[in-house]
């Protein structure tokens, strides 16, 4: 990595769980960048990370790794986290355990078997690119060009995922649903009977397991025996709010708890940004469910357009502050992003081409069952006054006695009614066959 060689390290070692340097190391320099990648990231150093963090349960250890690219990408996930995009440049130029190598005497407190012992106590197992489980969606992140937003950050060196869910075979099958975290009932409602009705359809739902939207998207897709994954700020063995140890556990009963971070990884606040990638890369579309003007589900729906994944929008109240960034993003990106209001317009969507949502029959109309030549002669009548018999012979150019054999059982049916000038058109005779009504519209 141009000046990313042993000699000249300090020797001082990161905190285990954080990558942060102990007191008094400098950091690993980049001389080609000039970017400190063992520094401490604001939320590391000044902010403090999030509340509520508890440890799962932990289950036997299993085997120990040998390979040592895999035990360099969990050692260098470890020291620089996923925001330091040239490690990962760095590691498909010339591989991870080269790279590791020339870092290694730096952080001689990284151990990538202990990250690999505490993954296998709480059930957890590290997928790599290349692993057969490896979800190649995730490739079309390295593509992404440098808008110098911080947004190309680029895939994860690797995965650490809890549940029996095969990651590949999910997203292969995946969407996402997310949203706000101080939903209303309306967006809790909708996020919930969408999944169910996704997961019915086979399809895996996605998502954060943050309050709100997120968690009833999980629960709709577990009510319905369906997979879900949730993909975590901080370490699988971290969950994420307190409240939803219960749930994530269920998720990992069922479906995949996946992570980037190293396990013991404490969810700090720029990390739910760069979260929201690997889940908008993970799903061939996004679906904003709820969400205000400021909510950080829109990152996800950003990264999700940059991929050229569908991005679809839900519409609320126009007087909920909850739905403004539904409705903002459906009228700013109006030729990226679709309006969607159940499962069936997800799906017609995202699934394979020709599949096309089911439409609710038209009801039938009074004039749908009549014949051609007989809604030619209502259509023939005006609409409010009165026609001779004459008349009407001349603009259908029917004979006479023909229109008269017509009108009377239009009159029995009560579509037309006899009146001392001629005949006229009911209300009922008024209203408009649905074969009309399509033709006008096509």
């Amino acid at each position: 990595m141009g000046g990313m060689s042993a000699s000249g390290m300090p020797s001082e070692l990161p905190e285990p769980g954080t990558g942060r340097p102990a007191p008094g190391a400098a950091p690993l320099r980049s001389p080609a960048r000039g970017a400190d990648f063992g520094a401490p990231s604001p939320e590391q150093d000044g902010g403090e990370p999030t509340d509520g963090v508890t440890p799962l349960p932990a289950v036997p250890a299993g085997t120990v790794e040998t390979d040592a690219d895999r035990l360099g990408r969990i050692a260098l996930t470890r020291v620089f986290g996923p925001e330091h995009q040239r490690v990962a440049v760095e590691v498909g130029r010339r591989g991870a355990a080269r790279v590791w190598a020339e870092v290694r005497s730096a952080h001689p407190g990284v151990d990538p078997l202990r990250d690999l012992d505490a993954a296998s106590r709480v059930g957890a197992r590290l997928v790599c690119p290349q692993d057969p489980e490896w979800p190649i969606e995730l490739d079309a992140l390295d593509r992404l060009r440098d808008e110098g937003d911080g947004s190309a950050i680029g895939a994860p060196l690797c995965l650490w995922v809890r549940g029996p869910g095969d990651l590949r075979e999910l997203a292969s099958r995946a969407v996402a649903l997310v949203g706000c975290r101080a939903a209303t009932s309306y967006g809790l409602h909708l996020a919930g009977e969408i999944a169910f009705a996704m997961a019915e359809q086979g399809w895996a739902i996605v998502s954060g397991a943050a309050f709100g939207i997120d968690a009833a998207a999980h629960r709709g897709a577990l009510a319905a025996a369906g997979p879900t994954v949730a993909v975590l700020a901080g370490g699988v063995d971290v969950p994420y709010p307190a409240a939803h140890v219960e749930l994530l556990a269920e998720i990992g009963r069922t479906g995949a708890v996946v992570s980037e971070v190293a396990p013991g990884t404490p969810p700090f606040r720029r990390r739910f940004l760069t979260r929201n990638r690997v889940i908008a890369a993970l799903c061939r579309g996004t679906v904003l469910v709820e969400a205000g003007l400021r909510s950080g589900a829109l990152n996800t729906v950003a990264h999700a357009r940059r991929l050229g994944r569908q991005v679809m929008a839900v519409p609320g109240p126009v007087t909920s502050a909850m739905s403004a960034g539904c409705h903002r993003l459906l009228r700013d990106f109006r030729e990226q992003t679709v309006l969607v209001t159940g499962a069936e317009d997800i799906s017609e969507e995202i699934a394979a081409v020709g599949r096309f949502a089911e439409r609710p029959p038209t009801a039938a109309g009074p004039r749908d069952e009549l014949s051609a030549m007989v809604r030619g002669l209502l259509d023939a009548m005006p609409s409010r006054a009165a026609v001779g018999v004459s008349v009407l012979s001349q603009r259908t150019g029917l004979r006479p006695e023909e229109v008269l054999a017509m009108l009377g059982p239009l009159t029995v049916e009560g579509l037309v009614e006899s009146v001392p000038t001629g005949y006229r058109l009911t209300s009922l005779g008024r209203a408009p066959s649905n074969a009309r009504s399509r033709s006008r519209r096509s």
